[in-house]
């Protein structure tokens, strides 16, 4: 970053995660939307113009290559984040990874160890693992306000259609690298025990990929946790922490707005809420420029192990139900 500590974003991918991440920085003082990339330079200039980015590239190399780029947002479907997010720790360029970080978890070693060994920074891009809602439970739950936990569910659900990067192999589809690893990451963030035992199901769509998911972990401290990720239902999207003195109901596993706080038998106790965002998306590049000003290396609130942790167990349960990719070895 120059001195002026505004954090240059280059964007890559133009899609509209993509617009989501530009909306984020272009309301934002502390970043900016510097630069957008795609493999059509028409659209990256429409992007450019709509978004009011400096820099249009019509390759991802390009946008790679400027110097004044601080952080390299990935934002491809995640069948292609390995060779464009290699590239860029090749040229040492920090960079931000959308979820699911990889395709499993053979590219998300090599490339975690690639960041290790170049000493760049290097991010996953979930984004609840960022936001205030976190430290909010997490506060709750150490104050001994639910008591001891003993049960969490979270269901999310989308009825997104046949989208390709849904029912195609090639683009990793399925619904538990889109939508399932919030849910995994839910259980993880809040009750980061090792698991013991695993149990699962899925339906699957003709073309082999997982569209309906529901999965059980036995975790190590004597939490249950049952969770539900679907591409083809509208779900509640809630997730629930019950404990044996109360209970927390988060009203949105995928974007937090209110945590409720219930005691012994179900008493409403309070109902706190997060503050007024963006986008939900603004605190995962806060915290991005927060590491890089200080010279980490991964953001403290998704360490490079958890990002690990969790891409071990997504291609377990897909190994379990047969759903492979190209890119995969087993």
């Amino acid at each position: 970053m120059n001195q002026d500590g505004i954090l240059r974003v280059g964007i890559v991918g133009a899609g509209w995660i993509a617009e989501k991440a530009a909306i984020t920085l272009n309301g934002l003082t502390q970043a900016q939307c510097y630069a957008i990339a795609s493999r059509s330079l028409e659209k990256a200039q429409a992007f450019a113009h709509k978004w009011q980015a400096e820099k249009a590239y019509g390759s991802y190399s390009e946008l790679i290559g400027d110097p004044a780029v601080d952080l390299v947002y990935v934002a491809t479907p995640h069948s292609h984040h390995y060779d464009v997010t290699r590239e860029a720790l090749l040229a040492d360029k920090p960079c931000l990874v959308e979820k699911a970080f990889m395709a499993n978890h053979r590219q998300a070693k090599d490339i975690v160890e690639l960041a290790h060994e170049r000493g760049v920074f290097l991010a996953e891009a979930i984004w609840t693992r960022y936001q205030p809602a976190v430290d909010t439970v997490r506060r709750l739950i150490s104050e001994g306000r639910i008591g001891t936990p003993r049960l969490v569910t979270a269901t999310l659900g989308y009825s997104m259609g046949p989208k390709p990067r849904i029912m195609r192999a090639d683009l990793c589809g399925g619904a538990l690298l889109d939508l399932g690893v919030y849910a995994l990451n839910f259980v993880r963030m809040f009750c980061p025990s090792p698991i013991l035992k695993i149990e699962s199901q899925c339906v699957k769509s003709d073309t082999g990929m997982d569209l309906t998911n529901a999965i059980s972990l036995v975790l190590a401290n004597g939490t249950l946790a049952n969770v539900q990720s679907s591409a083809c239902c509208v779900g509640d999207n809630v997730g629930v922490i019950a404990g044996t003195e109360g209970n927390l109901i988060i009203d949105n596993i995928n974007n937090p707005q209110t945590v409720t706080l219930n005691g012994p038998d179900r008493r409403y106790v309070e109902t706190i809420r997060v503050p007024k965002q963006i986008t939900g998306y603004e605190y995962q590049f806060l915290c991005c420029r927060q590491a890089l000003m200080e010279g980490l290396k991964e953001p403290r609130e998704m360490p490079h192990a958890e990002t690990l942790y969790i891409m071990k167990l997504m291609d377990g349960l897909r190994q379990k139900w047969g759903v492979r990719y190209p890119m995969d070895e087993f």
